[in-house]
């Protein structure tokens, strides 16, 4: 296993959905609605690709949020569909990412991102806001090629972008159906195990190549232990 480049996902893999749940907590008086917004917001992403259609992640966010508030009865502005776009481009960073990523990058591994989230035109990306964009050779985003993880066309497009071939990636994210999609392109598949995460265990669907709890982990498994440094 040689793998030079690892591909991160961001939302929740890099960075903390958890920091939005204020906006939901004031809107909805509960901030674990949160959480199924964003499980819909996935749901939708992957409805979207899956009959042939796009809008960006952040545009569908709103539409999510719009659509759980009539669901349950909730008057919403445009002021709050303002507040959580702006909540969604300003996630801080896990505490072990920048950690974990700096021990990668210095041995050796190319490091680039693939999120589901457009390019920001008007500031820094999330990326950039939460003081990692300088670990990145690239930030990708499945925008460019108008369909959402886990379809295949975002993991071929990274690889045509970074002149590599999909078994040459390792897609990193805290979702299995992230490492599925990519691992179902010919990537191996590193699955980080934030709570509420863990592989789906299927027979016949790919298993994660490699299991860590949070981005330190991921380097120790990766350079140390299990001896799959980059430069083997």
């Amino acid at each position: 296993m040689t793998q030079q480049v690892l591909v991160f996902d961001v939302n929740e893999t890099l960075i903390d959905i958890g920091s939005i749940a204020p906006v939901f907590e004031r809107i909805f008086g509960d901030p674990a609605t949160m959480r199924g917004w964003f499980a819909q917001l996935l749901a939708y992403s992957m409805t979207v690709t899956a009959s042939g259609h796009y809008v960006d992640f952040f545009t569908l966010g709103q539409a999510v949020l719009r659509m759980l508030a009539t669901t349950r009865g909730v008057d919403i502005s445009d002021d709050d569909e303002d507040a959580l776009k702006h909540a969604m481009l300003t996630m801080p960073a896990h505490p072990d990412v920048a950690e974990g990523l700096t021990i990668l990058r210095d041995r050796g591994f190319r490091l680039v991102t693939l999120t589901n989230s457009p390019p920001n035109p008007f500031g820094p990306s999330p990326i950039e806001h939460a003081g990692l964009g300088h670990l990145f050779e690239r930030q990708l985003s499945v925008d460019a090629c108008r369909a959402f993880k886990p379809a295949p066309p975002p993991y071929l497009y990274a690889c045509e972008q970074l002149a590599v071939a999909p078994q040459e990636c390792m897609m990193v994210a805290a979702h299995a159906w992230d490492t599925i999609g990519a691992q179902s392109v010919g990537f191996s598949g590193a699955l980080i195990a934030r709570p509420g995460n863990a592989p789906l265990p299927v027979a016949g669907l790919p298993q994660p190549t490699v299991v860590a709890t949070d981005l330190r982990d991921l380097a120790d498994k990766l350079t140390n232990r299990d001896g799959l440094s980059s430069t083997d």
